[in-house]
């Protein structure tokens, strides 16, 4: 299985009658990635900044060997699923990232957003272990679509910021074969 970790140490799942927040650092996985700006706030509206999110996602998936199968970017977030071989990459990733796209970005905005990530909780991002086949297909037609479930394009092919680089059934089937989902979990989505 490789190293594991996870961002609480506590052993409670919940805090304040939520589901406690923590990012899982595992070995070995395929990890759906997802955050937003602030508020909602459309800071990737312009082409620059697109640009801007693109060569730095570009830079630091390579540098810290996350495999991105699908990414999709839309004004105001992004989704992405790929395979991250070294579980304890993931966090310096995104704050790598995250730091240097919120700066870059900042510098083409006429107002600094700050903070420049943020969802409903306040967290930076999300990101999850794919459970199994089943997950990891309705994860990646998640994020395929992304542009037409927002409305920008009429097809998710001719919106030229979501960027298929894995097909779906080999990025399954090199998944099925190092046991790259995190089996064994319960997903509470399934459980109903």
């Amino acid at each position: 299985m490789g190293t594991f970790r996870k961002s609480s140490h506590s052993s409670h799942c919940e805090y304040q009658g939520r589901h406690r927040f923590e990012h899982w650092y595992r070995d070995n996985q395929v990890y759906f990635i997802t955050a937003r700006s602030r508020e909602g706030v459309p800071v990737f509206a312009g082409e620059t900044a697109k640009q801007v999110f693109w060569d730095r996602f570009e830079h630091y998936t390579q540098r810290h060997g996350f495999v991105p199968w699908i990414t999709s970017l839309l004004d105001n977030h992004y989704h992405t699923l790929g395979y991250l071989r070294e579980g304890e990459q993931l966090g310096k990733m995104m704050r790598k990232l995250h730091g240097s796209v919120a700066k870059l970005t900042n510098d083409l905005l006429p107002d600094r957003h700050r903070p420049f990530w943020a969802d409903r909780r306040d967290k930076g991002y999300f990101d999850g272990c794919i459970r199994d086949e089943k997950q990891c297909r309705l994860a990646y037609r998640y994020t395929l679509n992304q542009s037409v479930r927002h409305g920008v394009a009429a097809a998710w092919q001719s919106y030229p910021h979501t960027r298929v680089r894995i097909e779906l059934d080999r990025g399954v089937k090199r998944a099925l074969k190092l046991g790259a989902f995190m089996s064994g979990v319960p997903y509470k989505r399934y459980m109903k």
